[in-house]
């Protein structure tokens, strides 16, 4: 009898009723089971992930508070409530920033770190006696962060250790990341809906105090039929027995939702939707603060309630931008500049419109001259400002987003400039407390500026200031560390990494950078680890791949070389340095067609490929192709001159063709280059003989 493997499921399909029996038939593991609800409407953002790990971490506090410490900023990012139970020990200028203060906000990429410390929070936090499978429902309503979540954990978690069984209906959005894992790691089944059931006396209630997210009809339409103000009146008071419970994530997703809905939308439900969108724009939650923001600008007049209208607007403007939807936020600029004649609002739409040209529109849309444009039009309107503190620091905020458009216009010089000035101004003019994570972000542009104009020594001067400042801020050892690496000071430069690492959600670019400093300092094992980990976090960080390719092509490994290279190749096609691996691996199996084919497509990418080249051309020598061989040894040769194992190759095909002087020209270069190299040495006093016969 065969061996049932472990998998995880995806049921699809039908009403929730129907769904939950069909799990009941699907013979899953014995143990505990938990299920949870990923519906957007009951917590929004991390709704499954924040219910899950509001059910562990009580216990694994017990057992092992170093995990909950060390996942800290991941599990108040899912769960917000657990702040009472979760101190986190890693804020951050920017998390702690005040509302009017708040200059820097997340990379677009934190909701994937998150979601990858949060599978590791759950992988290790299970115990024997916890659940052995977890039933998510509602995935096809869950919201963007869920999604990720449950793309990471479906991919990364071992389905002996949870299985996970995904449940939604068949007419929801489809997550295209979600079904390509659920597609290759779990068993389908398909189920359909069933009879309807019988209605009751209270449905109408009933769908509201399910957050209106039961998929059960007949509820919905007895909450349909009834007069709007009935209906309003009964989301008043699902949203009070909500509220009584004091529970932020609520806040998030039903609370905000039935006061949208409830009697006073127009105050009660914009208090409560701006909160969730400004708690989802703070954290880094950019499609969700988008889905509120658009909720908030459907409750409001831009005519008559101007202000808040413009909290909304942005908001989203600002989370479409970083989202790279930059049609759909210079569009809401101009109705921003349509709509308003306030200054405030028309210097801020100038900087968005600005921050599209020069950083976020797809690089074929940008245009440095009109980002320059609109932040001029910023800098001259903030020029009006009376109070002289709001003067000082909207000029040196547009100053700041000019001097990144210098730095893309090849002016560092000028950039400097602006930064400096934009700082001396600041200091003058501020309280030592006031704008504090402006002023960093200042000091840390200016860092980078002094970077390219060389200046590394007063580079490092600025990030020991802004470290002092902000320690627990992760990118600034990032970049510190890079700094370092390339001023060929290794250990400062792994313990940034390792500080970076402590204080970061898994943050695959640190692992990646450390991994490639093992390596050139000789770690391969290291290297091996931290390449590994970084495809397993990120699987289309193409260049782990080839990294981590090139090292099992050292070692011998010629499989999992090439399972690497056909893995990359699948992300990036055209990625020479795979089909150069490729390459060398169907030549070290002498499969000679194969690795010319791999080598040929190297180079088509990248014609001035030394690996590929000198790959390709071992082949021709080989084969018996001489011309062939001396034509690639040539041009790496002119492309490399100072390597002396070129040298030392070309110099065999020379003397296979009878040019010996040509070939102790070389190796004379080669032996110069390398004095130490016996095989370098006994070939050059051979030639010389066999050159001395010739003539």
């Amino acid at each position: 009898m065969n061996e049932v493997l472990p998998t995880h499921h995806w049921v699809r399909g039908g009403l929730r009723r129907d769904r939950e029996a069909a799990v009941e038939r699907l013979g899953l593991p014995a143990g505990p089971v938990m299920t949870v609800d990923a519906h957007r409407g009951l917590r929004g953002p991390y709704t499954a992930a924040g219910t899950l790990v509001r059910a562990m971490v009580p216990g694994v506090l017990l057992r092992d508070g170093k995990l909950v410490e060390r996942y800290d900023i991941e599990l108040l990012s899912a769960a917000p409530d657990l702040r009472s139970v979760v101190p986190n020990s890693r804020e951050t200028l920017t998390s702690m920033a005040l509302p009017a203060e708040r200059t820097r906000y997340y990379a677009r990429l934190r909701t994937t770190r998150i979601s990858n410390g949060l599978v590791e929070f759950v992988r290790d936090g299970l115990t024997a006696d916890g659940p052995r499978v977890l039933v998510v429902e509602n995935a096809d309503q869950a919201e963007t962060t869920d999604l990720e979540f449950l793309t990471t954990l479906v991919r990364r978690i071992d389905p002996a250790l949870l299985t996970v069984v995904v449940c939604g209906g068949a007419t929801g959005p489809v997550d295209e990341a979600l079904l390509a894992v659920l597609a290759s790691r779990a068993q389908v089944t398909e189920v359909r809906e069933g009879a309807p059931a019988a209605a009751g006396p209270d449905d109408a209630w009933a769908y509201v105090a399910s957050d209106c997210t039961t998929d059960e009809p007949a509820p919905r339409a007895a909450y349909e039929a009834l007069d709007p103000t009935e209906r309003a009146l009964l989301h008043d008071r699902r949203a009070a027995e909500l509220d009584g419970l004091d529970d932020e994530s609520l806040r998030l997703g039903a609370i905000a939702h039935h006061l949208e809905h409830g009697s006073d939308p127009g105050d009660a439900g914009v208090r409560a939707v701006f909160h969730a969108m400004d708690h989802s724009l703070c954290n880094g939650f950019y499609e969700a603060c988008v889905d509120y923001g658009r909720r908030g600008l459907a409750l409001v007049d831009p005519r008559t309630e101007h202000d808040r209208w413009w909290a909304f607007t942005k908001g989203v403007t600002l989370c479409l931008s970083i989202l790279g939807r930059t049609y759909e936020a210079e569009k809401l600029d101009d109705q921003a500049r349509l709509n308003s004649v306030k200054p405030a609002v028309h210097m801020a739409a100038a900087y968005n419109t600005a921050m599209l040209y020069t950083r976020h529109n797809d690089p074929e849309d940008r245009d440095e001259f009109k980002a320059k444009a609109w932040l001029n039009s910023a800098i001259a309107t903030a020029s009006l400002i009376e109070n002289r503190s709001d003067r000082a620091f909207q000029s040196a905020f547009y100053k700041n987003g000019l001097a990144l458009v210098e730095v893309n216009l090849g002016e560092p010089t000028e950039a400097l400039r602006l930064v400096d000035e934009a700082i001396s101004s600041l200091d003058e003019l501020l309280g030592p407390d006031e704008h504090v994570l402006h002023r960093s972000v200042l000091k840390n542009n200016r860092a980078r500026v002094y970077l390219s104009l060389g200046r590394i020594e007063e580079a490092l001067a600025d990030y020991a200031i802004v470290i002092r400042e902000d320690p627990n801020h992760a990118e600034h050892y990032l970049e510190r560390g890079n700094i370092l690496r390339r001023l060929g000071r290794p250990e400062e430069a792994l313990e940034d990494y390792a500080r970076a690492m402590r204080l970061s959600p898994p943050f695959p670019e640190i692992y990646y950078n450390r991994g490639d400093l093992r390596l050139t300092e000789g770690d391969t094992e290291g290297a091996l680890a931290d390449f590994s980990y970084v495809i397993e976090l990120v699987p289309e960080f193409t260049d782990a791949y080839v990294n981590r390719a090139g090292l099992l092509l050292e070692a011998g490994e010629l499989d999992a070389a090439e399972r690497d290279a056909t893995t990359g190749l699948g992300h990036e096609p055209d990625n020479p340095y795979l089909h150069a691996v490729l390459g060398q691996v169907h030549a070290e199996r002498e499969e000679f067609e194969a690795a010319k084919a791999a080598f040929d497509r190297a180079l088509a990418v990248d014609p001035d490929m030394i690996t590929a080249l000198s790959g390709r051309a071992a082949l021709a020598y080989d084969m018996g192709e001489l011309d062939t061989a001396a034509v690639d040894l040539g041009h790496a040769v002119e492309l490399q001159p100072d390597d002396p194992a070129l040298r030392y190759n070309r110099a065999f095909v020379h003397q296979d063709t009878g040019r010996w002087d040509e070939a102790l020209a070389d190796l004379e270069i080669a032996a110069g280059l390398a004095p130490e190299d016996p095989d370098i040495t006994e070939a050059l006093d051979t030639c010389r003989r066999k050159a001395a016969a010739a003539r």
